[in-house]
């Protein structure tokens, strides 16, 4: 037979039925709430009822970034595991016209809309390949995607003591 008494907590298992009929569950949920204000005192207070994803990872942004509010040109980028999307919002026939698209390895640059010489940039997510970007126009959205570019050529940097 197993020797219980030896069990290196034996004595303070018989005060845990004590303890457990003196426990409140008002004091633990207090107790718990107190823990969690000094961890995490910002988040708390943003908090009510369920967690915001949003207001707790602020700038996790689910991989999808827009353009400010103020500006005329309304846009939206994300990627998958091969491409790279960009979404525009067109509001009028004759933008498709007037506009010039050009990339670099992470940025697109849109001209001439909504105004001749406005200029807008937008950063991409991932380095994209320079040749094989199509842009379909469909309901007033224009949508360009770009196919990314695995960069796996690194370059080792040589660290000197200076004296």
């Amino acid at each position: 037979m197993f020797p219980w008494n030896l069990f290196p907590f034996h004595k303070d298992m018989k005060d845990m039925k004590n303890l457990k009929a003196q426990m409140k569950p008002e004091e633990v949920d207090k107790y718990v709430k107190d823990i969690m204000n000094q961890v995490f005192p910002q988040q708390m207070q943003k908090m009510q009822g369920m967690m915001n994803p949003q207001s707790f990872m602020p700038d996790f942004n689910n991989d999808t970034t827009e353009t400010p509010k103020d500006s005329s040109l309304s846009s939206s980028v994300f990627e998958t595991h091969n491409h790279v999307f960009i979404r525009l919002a067109i509001k009028e026939d004759k933008w498709l016209k007037d506009m010039r698209i050009y990339h670099t390895s992470n940025q697109l640059i849109i001209e001439n809309i909504p105004e001749k010489d406005d200029k807008h940039s937008i950063i991409l997510p991932a380095i994209v390949k320079k040749k094989g970007a199509t842009a379909y126009y469909k309901d007033g959205m224009l949508e360009i995607k770009i196919q990314k570019n695995i960069d796996m050529q690194y370059s080792q940097i040589d660290v000197s003591e200076i004296l």
